[in-house]
């Protein structure tokens, strides 16, 4: 095992704030005894291309500093070697590191464990997920696809993430709420076309759906509240056509995850499911992967993850 460890750092965050966040957990590291480098970056692509090449030459572990962004981007260099992944998590919503049990916002605790999880093997294989746009699509991606850990969503709460994209203020988060509230004057539902494993179509009229290889979204919804990360399995939660009044009455207990027994809501579980819906767009781990058909399918044990 190489005694070296990367930090993968947001090369986007502003004045140096990625490698001034990071520097409790590279002296924790330091401390144990590992050697520490890291990646950044004029951008996410070339910060991807680095990570990629620290991979091949053999680094110890990489250790994804920032949000969901940041594992997202590490996933796509990651998935599918033997390098493990640990999180240091200082981001907004840091819905991976929840569903897994690893601290957040304390760097100097998570690089801490995650030197003590790369000396005595605490490693845990889990499931990724991993979306295929519909071949000819524009945007769609090659062969290997786009990897996730958390949720992919689509319907409603995309064309909220839209709406919030396309606005330049207010900053923050404060400006998907106000995304939300426009939405939601404009709310219907969506025809879909849902394919499981395969199987035959299943046309509904749903306000959302979302396909899980974690629980929770967005800073602590928990959408599908059941979903397992190592079962081989998506946890696939259809919201039906739900009027603006049930909606807001049944949004509140996302973050409980108690939705899921609204009569409006149904479960399935599968390894693979195909998305269609007119007009209606694609995020997963609060990355845009384009406009629907998507299809996504859930690979077993694709990720080693440094666990506490």
């Amino acid at each position: 095992m190489s005694a070296e460890i990367t930090l993968f750092v947001n090369p986007t965050a502003g004045r140096g704030r990625g490698a001034r966040v990071a520097q409790p957990a590279a002296s924790a590291l330091r401390a144990a005894g590992f050697c520490v480098r890291t990646v950044s970056g004029a951008d996410a692509g070339d910060a991807l291309a680095q990570l990629r090449t620290a991979v091949r030459e053999g680094t110890g572990a990489v250790l994804a500093v920032g949000g969901d962004g940041m594992v997202s981007l590490a996933l796509q260099a990651l998935a599918g070697t033997l390098v493990p992944l640990g999180v240091i998590a200082v981001g907004t919503g840091n819905d991976f590191a929840r569903a897994m049990g690893l601290p957040v916002r304390d760097p100097e605790q998570a690089g801490r464990l995650a030197g003590e999880a790369l000396k005595e093997g605490r490693i845990r294989e889990i499931d990724l997920g991993r979306v295929n746009r519909a071949e000819g699509a524009e945007g769609a991606e090659g062969a290997e696809g786009t990897w996730y850990g958390t949720v992919l969503c689509s319907g409603f709460d995309s064309r909220v993430n839209d709406r919030g994209n396309r606005m330049r203020l207010p900053a923050g988060r404060f400006k998907y709420d106000l995304a939300m509230i426009a939405e939601l004057a404009a709310f219907r539902p969506f025809p879909y076309r849902i394919t499981l494993d395969d199987g035959p179509v299943i046309e509904t009229e749903a306000t959302l759906v979302a396909v899980g290889n974690g629980s929770s979204y967005g800073g602590g919804m928990r959408i599908c509240a059941d979903a397992v990360p190592d079962d081989g399995l998506f946890d696939i939660t259809v919201v039906g056509d739900c009027t603006r009044a049930t909606l807001l009455r049944v949004f509140p207990r996302v973050y409980r995850g108690t939705h899921l027994s609204h009569p409006k809501v149904t479960v399935h579980r599968a390894r693979k499911v195909t998305l269609e819906a007119a007009g209606s767009t694609a995020y997963a781990d609060g990355e845009p992967m384009g406009p629907l058909p998507v299809t996504a399918e859930c690979v077993p044990a694709a990720l080693r993850l440094l666990m506490p």
